[in-house]
């Protein structure tokens, strides 16, 4: 992923692997993006420090540019107060909508390739592109 390609674009993570035998480091990171636990999703504005973060956590995590639909529904489902209307106008900052982070879903139906491997590799780990809208609406 080219960082200056996704810069100020609305992008959904999905943890997908757990808490156990976490580097220390990778753990904070996680913390900081308020993915915690399996199965928790978290909406940022990318920029260059949070590329930094994605980037190295991609080993745990899914991440890709959520499309309009797919927003619209995981706000209506999961949102937890949030605002379909200000998210999409670009209403929210990063500090806005990391009051209203994690948002919990279920495991995907059907369940995951593998959650050890990279996409490259046939997995769903790291970088996924559009493909996150399918996972995140088999979760929702």
């Amino acid at each position: 992923m080219n960082k200056k390609e996704n810069n100020e674009k609305l992008i959904a993570i999905v943890r997908i692997r757990g808490r156990v035998n976490v580097r220390s480091d990778i753990s904070e990171t996680l913390e900081r993006l308020n993915l915690k636990r399996v199965s928790n999703c978290s909406l940022i504005i990318m920029n260059d420090s949070y590329s930094g973060m994605v980037e190295k956590c991609k080993d745990y995590v899914a991440y890709g540019e959520i499309d309009t639909p797919t927003l619209e529904l995981l706000i209506n489902k999961r949102g937890n107060g949030m605002v379909y209307g200000e998210i999409a106008s670009g209403g929210y900052s990063n500090a806005k909508l990391k009051e209203h982070m994690p948002l919990r879903l279920h495991p995907p139906r059907h369940g995951y390739k593998s959650t050890k491997l990279s996409v490259e590799q046939g997995g769903n780990l790291g970088y996924v592109g559009p493909k996150i809208n399918e996972l995140i609406k088999r979760m929702v």
